[in-house]
């Protein structure tokens, strides 16, 4: 059993009131998580500010140094950071291996590297009196960010906030979810291993609500907060943020659709919703829980999927071949199978799953669910409107474009949608139409780190990735010299 503490200015601190973390696999005790007081947060961003100075004067290239050694020290403790995160999360080892620590990674080199080659602007001018000037723009760190994390990819979309965070010399306290605290912990460890000066990385472990969360985002000199979850908690953060004007970055919830024309190449559509929906137990903001597929090929398209949801091995995270995790806890487990019962009562047609699935002991201990199906739901249900999070879709066939278009928009949220058509036409069209932050075409979860990522509507404010990651971390502020 560990003990996971909070990383204050380079120290590890524990606290008078601990709360459990288990094992979603088979409900096994991980270790005791120590809650962070409102004097342990203060104490956290009272370092970070303090560090703040010294970090952000730093030459470029010695922290892109620092962030290139920090990769390496990830790299080589690259088992320690599995194990960590398959405990947390119950995820199968293939895709923690393959996903959630080489893009963690990845994430503080690609952005140390950008830092490098970013430019602004400049504007040269006539002056009133017949002389010259000059403009020019220059990127100033925001301060001391607040980070929340998710669940769902613990170490993956932590480093999306802090690796941009500090490759542009602002400094961080995070609070990583109170499900998963072992990996965002871990990286204290290497913080100081490879130099990262105290103060620059701080780790305060808790909850929301009269917890680590609200006294980091009302605490008045952190300058910006970046936060990825549900859409509800996203609203109480903007309130504490609005008392001070400071700026907020959300990716937050979604409800994305899949839409399948009779024209796509079937196999590879039939796969690519298959990872959509299914890919780490349904625990992904931008998965699939509504899928469109066009009538002429909706039955061969459900059969399809069908063999494929039941096609998933469940198991010991570290064995061969197994392919599919449970949910994150037990508490997210009640959340997906109240849902289950909703589809049940409204008469929805379960083409496969529904239910939890019979495991021998330990494994029934643990937060596993089935992969579902549903067919035949009107479009009001709350199982078609609200985000569920977990390994289950939808399918309702359609027979025009005009109509799926309509059918993807009719929702409040708007992060992403995964398109399958092999008319060029089409792809382009349906890029345009759908109100979305990401639209992919005959993929999903394509990722290029230089591009935008954030959602419309109620799933976010703001852009991260590539140059908008640095429009949230850095002020852009404007020097005029007459000449």
């Amino acid at each position: 059993m560990k003990d996971f503490k909070n990383f204050i200015n380079g120290q590890w601190v524990t606290s008078n009131k601990t709360f459990e973390n288990r094992n979603p696999v088979d409900n096994s005790l991980n270790g005791l998580v120590h809650e962070a007081s409102a004097q342990q947060v203060d104490e956290a961003v009272r370092a970070a500010r303090a560090a703040l100075g010294p970090w952000s004067r730093m030459k470029v290239q010695q922290r892109v140094d620092l962030l290139h050694a920090l990769v390496d020290a990830i790299e080589r403790r690259f088992e320690d950071f599995l194990d960590a995160e398959i405990k947390d999360t119950g995820k199968p080892h293939v895709l923690a291996s393959h996903v959630d620590i080489p893009r963690g990674a990845a994430n503080f080199k690609v952005f140390a590297d950008l830092i490098r080659n970013i430019p602004t602007e400049t504007f040269p001018m006539d002056t009133p009196d017949g002389g010259k000037a000059l403009n020019y723009g220059v990127r100033v760190p925001r301060g001391v960010i607040g980070v929340i994390c998710p669940w769902n990819l613990p170490l993956l979309l932590m480093t999306w906030k802090v690796g941009p965070a500090l490759a542009c010399g602002n400094t961080v306290v995070v609070k990583p979810s109170e499900e998963t605290p072992a990996t965002a912990t871990l990286l204290g460890e290497v913080m100081n291993e490879v130099g990262i000066p105290a103060g620059v990385y701080n780790v305060v472990h808790g909850f929301g609500p009269d917890s680590a969360g609200q006294f980091l985002t009302e605490h008045p000199d952190v300058d910006g907060i970046t936060f990825t979850g549900e859409t509800g908690t996203g609203e109480a953060i903007m309130k504490a943020a609005a008392k001070g004007v400071r700026p907020v970055s959300f990716e937050l919830g979604g409800k994305n659709p899949g839409i399948v024309f009779a024209d796509a190449d079937f196999d590879k559509a039939v796969a690519g919703i298959t990872r959509s929906a299914f890919e780490n137990s349904g625990q992904v903001c931008l998965g699939t829980e509504r899928v469109y597929v066009q009538r002429p090929i909706f039955e061969r398209f459900v059969e399809a999927l069908k063999q494929k949801a039941e096609s998933f091995k469940m198991g010991d995270p570290r064995e061969e071949g197994m392919n599919f995790g449970p949910l994150v806890s037990q508490t997210h487990r009640q959340k997906v199978l109240s849902y289950y019962e909703k589809a049940r009562a409204e008469g929805a047609t379960i083409v496969t799953g529904g239910g939890v699935p019979d495991l021998p002991a330990p494994l029934n201990e643990g937060a596993w669910v089935q992969p579902t199906i549903w067919t035949g739901l009107p479009e009001s249900s709350p199982v078609i409107r609200e985000e569920i999070f977990g390994p289950c879709c939808h399918i309702r066939p359609f027979d025009t474009e005009e109509e799926v278009i309509a059918l993807a928009n009719d929702t409040k949220y708007g992060l992403a949608a995964t398109v399958w058509t092999q008319d060029l036409g089409t792809a382009h069209r349906m890029g345009e139409a759908l109100n979305v932050g990401l639209c992919w075409i005959n993929s999903w979860f394509l990722r290029d780190l230089r591009t935008s990522f954030g959602g419309a509507k109620q799933s976010g404010i703001g852009r991260e990735g590539g140059v908008h990651s640095m429009e949230f971390y850095t002020e852009l502020r404007n020097v005029c010299i007459k000449l």
